[in-house]
């Protein structure tokens, strides 16, 4: 088998007991939210993704291709593919925020805002849309390969335990800030349409799989005898959860996502693997993006 990272290996029992218990969750939270959603599901693909890193085999089909071009590597999804790919999960531009109530949710204003929680959300709104003509610190664009570069001036997953992208799960969860901000300042349509979405089926599989995904918050792939590795923000569960809620606060900012994602360099995957921290200095690694 051809690597572009590193090799596969058997899972020892209690990896297989975790599996096990992970999937035995994800089953029964999908089961029970399965008639809520009104999004239409397709038959899965081969994507190369294992569960729970594939998602929800209905909805696979709508997360961002492998690139098959260098030309397509940090390109935005733009406007058309957004509102397919958002019709597809059961979303309408009619069901995000008007341009008043964007604008609180970002300013920490409206009725019960808070200025931390804004700027919380405002970081994961960067840090997901890292796409070309959006780049962050040390003009870093790497939003296909699922990671990102910090104020520190560290490349990491927007998954890591660090990262705004990861401790906005607090804000977002069921009782939690956004769903109440929601509520109190006119945008309860916008809720329920985000929880009868494809959304809540994909919320487990996603959850799950940064759980066992330790500090480095990254996902194998494996498709035919290619084997790579990517961020955890471009496998589909995590993308399609982010792209929901990112079309939901405005449409535009779904678009600006990553249409495609890219093998991680084999030499930054294993530093992102072996950190204890799940980052590495963007400075050393920079040359391999470029």
């Amino acid at each position: 088998m051809r690597t572009e990272d590193s090799t596969l290996r058997p899972l020892r029992p209690a990896q297989r007991r975790r599996w096990a218990a992970a999937l035995a969750v994800i089953v029964a939270v999908v089961l029970g939210a399965a008639t809520a959603p009104v999004a239409a599901a397709a038959p899965g693909p081969n994507t190369g993704f294992a569960l729970p890193f594939s998602g929800a085999p209905g909805f696979e089909y709508l997360a961002p291709p492998k690139l098959t071009d260098r030309a397509q590597l940090n390109q935005p999804l733009g406007q058309k593919a957004a509102d397919r790919i958002a019709a597809g999960m059961g979303l309408s531009p009619k069901d995000a925020l008007s341009e008043k109530q964007y604008r609180q949710l970002l300013s920490g204003g409206g009725i019960g805002g808070s200025r931390d929680a804004a700027k919380i959300i405002d970081a994961c709104l960067i840090i997901l849309t890292n796409t070309k003509g959006r780049p962050m610190f040390g003009d870093s664009v790497v939003g296909s390969y699922g990671l990102y570069v910090n104020k520190q001036g560290m490349l990491q997953s927007p998954a890591n335990a660090s990262a705004p992208t990861r401790q906005v799960n607090a804000l977002i969860a069921p009782g939690g800030y956004v769903g109440n901000w929601l509520r109190a300042n006119g945008a309860t349509h916008t809720l329920l349409a985000l929880y009868r979405s494809a959304y809540t089926i994909e919320i487990p599989f996603g959850f799950v799989s940064q759980q066992m995904s330790g500090a480095a918050q990254l996902v194998t792939n494996t498709k035919g005898d290619v084997t790579s590795t990517v961020g955890m923000s471009m496998a589909p569960p995590l993308w399609l959860v982010n792209f929901a809620l990112l079309y939901i606060v405005k449409p535009s900012l779904a678009a600006a996502m990553p249409a495609y994602w890219a093998p991680i360099p084999q030499p930054v995957a294993a530093a992102i693997k072996a950190s204890p921290t799940g980052q590495v200095p963007w400075s050393k690694y920079r040359s391999y993006f470029e």
